[in-house]
């Protein structure tokens, strides 16, 4: 392997969104002089045999478009993603889908793992936002000392959104009980990303990067998420 394979963990629909994560791989690996393959991965495929299916890459991209074919294949993604320490994003749909995939492996609420369950209904881990935030951009403030706040190097910054669900309050301190970090919130403290500091960079955003990253601008999680991807390939790959 001479370059990042890039799994997209999602359900390609050419959608705007999709277009713009494919788009700001592209010119941020080229930014970076990176050699990058990308492919996306529909979450029905990977309702079983997911580690044969997932091992071919070295990091992976947890994609907007909820609601997907199968969020128990999303999920299996991300725990593959988060137990073997590859590098990981989820923006958006892929945010959500990071907080359930808690729910399910790390805390084993037996409800998450029901063939019924339904995560697109209200429940105790995602909620509707008081304020839908499709097309909006928002300011957002940043954790000191959190991976996300180094990558950035700035206390507060503005960020574009598509999204009409995040995580409930009532979940926000069993996440942080279980070492999830909430790096970011917006002014009202509602949180909008989070990171597992321990595991090499794994991210989650409620907020979009790839529809604000251009070729000139090349957005900065982004190529930070890339930069990571890289180290790992040419260490465990």
């Amino acid at each position: 392997m001479d370059s990042n394979r890039i799994g997209i963990i999602g359900d390609y629909d050419a959608r705007p969104s999709h277009i713009a994560t494919n788009e700001a791989i592209r010119h941020c690996a080229a930014f970076l002089g990176l050699k990058q393959e990308t492919q996306w991965v529909s979450t029905d495929s990977l309702e079983s045999d997911f580690k044969e299916k997932l091992s071919t890459f070295n990091a992976f991209w947890g994609a907007p478009g909820s609601p997907y074919k199968s969020a128990q294949g999303a999920m299996n993604a991300i725990q593959f993603a988060r137990e073997n320490n590859f590098p990981f994003i989820g923006t958006c749909g892929g945010f959500q889908h990071v907080v359930l995939e808690f729910a399910r492996d790390v805390f084993d609420l037996p409800e998450v793992k029901r063939p019924d369950f339904d995560p697109y209904m209200p429940n105790v881990f995602i909620s509707g936002l008081s304020c839908s935030l499709v097309g909006e951009t928002q300011r957002i403030l940043l954790s000191d000392g959190t991976k996300v706040a180094q990558i950035y190097g700035l206390v507060e910054t503005e960020e574009r959104y598509n999204c009409s669900f995040g995580l409930s309050s009532n979940f926000a301190d069993q996440l942080t009980s279980h070492g999830v970090v909430i790096a970011g919130t917006d002014e009202n403290g509602d949180v909008r990303i989070l990171e597992i500091p321990q595991n090499r960079f794994f991210v989650a955003t409620l907020f979009q990067p790839q529809l604000s990253s251009t070729p000139e601008s090349p957005h900065k999680l982004i190529l930070a998420y890339l930069k990571d991807a890289e180290v790992f390939r040419l260490e465990y790959m």
